[in-house]
């Protein structure tokens, strides 16, 4: 009796392959939440920011609309351990020297003194600003200027009292900061 090999007998065996892992499914979810997670962080970003300028030097460019003729503000305000020191183009507002010259910012007391529980008085300065806007109704610029001892939330409501007021009647005093160090 003759013995024959089937051919599916001859043919080396093939290891059985072991089922690849599939990670389409996974990419695409990767890929949504990296999407949804950028499209957050946008939106949320735009509520954060605060439009501040870097102090320039040398001479500026007249812009337009301004005339050439109106002196020049230049708002500074001050904020120290004291409290505010506002001041313009001629010195800080209600302060004199003994020599009459107007005082430096900084030195002597406080146009804004801090309230007796030790906190800003981010009222008196709005109210400030606003009669300084009545004043020059064309100036936008200041300049808020800060000791390195000052916390930064006092910065940033310095700027909000400085920029805009609050309550029912908002009004748009001087949008165009820019930061400073004395």
């Amino acid at each position: 009796m003759a013995f024959y090999f089937s051919r599916r007998k001859l043919r080396p065996k093939e290891k059985e392959e072991m089922g690849e892992l599939n990670i389409v499914p996974y990419l695409d979810i990767l890929m949504n939440l990296i999407i949804f997670m950028l499209l957050s962080i946008t939106g949320l970003v735009t509520f954060g920011i605060l439009n501040v300028n870097a102090p320039s030097y040398g001479a500026g460019v007249q812009g337009p609309g301004e005339d050439p003729s109106q002196p020049k503000l230049l708002l500074t305000v001050g904020i120290s351990n004291k409290g505010f020191y506002v001041a313009a183009t001629g010195g800080v507002l209600g302060q004199q020297s003994p020599e009459g010259a107007a005082a430096a910012p900084g030195q002597g007391e406080p146009t804004i003194p801090k309230l007796p529980d030790g906190s800003f008085d981010y009222a008196a300065l709005s109210e400030q600003m606003v009669n300084i806007k009545q004043a020059f109704p064309n100036e936008t610029k200041v300049i808020i200027a800060a000791q390195s001892e000052v916390q930064y939330e006092a910065l940033v409501a310095t700027m909000d009292a400085c920029r805009e007021t609050t309550g029912p009647s908002r009004r748009v005093l001087f949008p165009d900061v820019t930061l400073g160090a004395f």
